[in-house]
């Protein structure tokens, strides 16, 4: 079967029926067809790698759901926010109060969801619709929510989470253009983490 590569027994044979100054000429194109191959061949060994150091570095992905309304996707609908996902700083796992973090489902280990960190190993949370009315984090988790609270599924829903499951934290958002952004740490009103788990009663 033919793959469209002459072989150098071709070339040969090719190059005998021709004048000196079309030998000149066809060697320049034998030497060309070899560059391309060699380019050819090192572009589709170093994409991979490319992509690979990329993807370990940061990736874009869309936002889709209204799980954290108002900060994305404030209009609802089908726009949906791009961000950039940084990789590289959460590669130790090491994240704060209020960073939006991409996470593997604890429900769906194919899936990627994308929520905000409210407390850290160690912090009691006052939960707003788990099992416990209180939660001390273990050690290895953080508390993650979604900001629009009736539409999202979060640690109200599945508890701490593992930090293992972290994927990426979410640095800017990068379209559309007239949202465009960079992303710092913040906590929505009235959630983070209690000084104890007496607070709020005492409060």
């Amino acid at each position: 079967m033919s793959t469209g590569i002459i072989s150098a027994d071709d070339d040969a044979d090719f190059l005998l029926s021709l004048s000196p100054a079309s030998v000149h000429s066809a060697l320049q194109m034998k030497a060309g067809r070899r560059y391309l191959r060699a380019f050819i061949s090192g572009f589709f060994v170093a994409v991979p790698v490319t992509v690979t150091a990329l993807d370990r570095l940061a990736y874009v992905a869309r936002v889709e759901g209204a799980s954290m309304q108002p900060f994305f996707n404030p209009e609802g609908g089908s726009d949906c926010d791009v961000v950039l996902l940084d990789r590289w700083s959460v590669r130790n796992y090491q994240v704060q109060r209020g960073d939006i973090v991409s996470v593997l489902s604890p429900k769906n280990p194919k899936q990627k969801i994308i929520k905000r960190v409210i407390g850290l190993e160690g912090d009691f949370i006052r939960t707003l619709s788990y099992k416990n009315r209180y939660v001390r984090v273990p050690d290895g988790h953080f508390w993650i929510e979604g900001d629009h609270h009736g539409h999202s599924l979060d640690s109200n829903s599945f508890g701490p989470v593992s930090v293992g499951l972290l994927h990426g934290r979410a640095s800017h958002i990068i379209w559309p253009p007239n949202r465009w952004q960079r992303i710092s740490p913040s906590l929505p009103p009235h959630r983070g983490p209690l000084e104890t788990e007496e607070e709020e009663e005492d409060g």
